[in-house]
């Protein structure tokens, strides 16, 4: 199945801040130009979304088969770090997530290995699907993940691979999967 995952436009939030599952909407403009850019996908395929507004609205505006929200698409809950500035996060925090990247809990949330499980189940769900391609809205940590697990990784190694370097993906890119 082909898989054409496409991260939200960008959210109206101040720089430097940890947002993760923080229902935040996108900006209109970026939510416009992300718009354009898709306007050459293909309007049959279906089309799963996080339920997050920064996601659901650029979702409800995009031609599509079927509308699906699925919260296994969600980005990472970072508990108590959710809406603080980076730089007011305890740097022994900090540094406690970045020596277990896979089994901490940032902020009390989600660990990286919980959001790679529920993103796998997702994966495993889709591929059982009669689809030859569907369209994801999400999140980049969520992206990363779907591209890990489409290429064979099990929960715990997604996981390690997904959080073990920044990532690269630009607000409203699109990446493009093919089996």
């Amino acid at each position: 199945m082909r898989l054409i995952l496409v991260r939200h436009p960008q959210p109206i939030v101040a720089p430097g801040i940890c947002y993760g599952s923080s229902d935040l909407p996108a900006d209109a403009h970026a939510l416009e130009q992300t718009l354009l850019a898709l306007a050459s996908l293909p309007a049959d395929a279906p089309v799963y979304s996080s339920p997050l507004q920064r996601c659901a609205a650029l979702a409800r505006r995009l031609p599509c088969a079927a509308l699906r929200f699925d919260e296994r698409l969600a980005e990472m809950h970072f508990g108590a770090w959710e809406m603080q500035a980076w730089d007011a996060i305890p740097r022994a925090e900090i540094d406690a997530w970045a020596a277990d990247l896979v089994h901490y809990r940032p902020g009390g949330g989600e660990t990286v290995l919980e959001v790679a499980t529920r993103v796998a189940a997702f994966h495993t769900a889709l591929q059982r699907q009669p689809h030859t391609e569907a369209l994801m809205i999400c999140h980049a940590g969520t992206i990363r993940l779907l591209m890990a697990c489409h290429a064979g990784l099990a929960p715990a190694a997604a996981a390690l691979r997904a959080a073990s370097k920044p990532h690269s993906i630009a607000y409203g890119e699109t990446i493009i999967l093919d089996s």
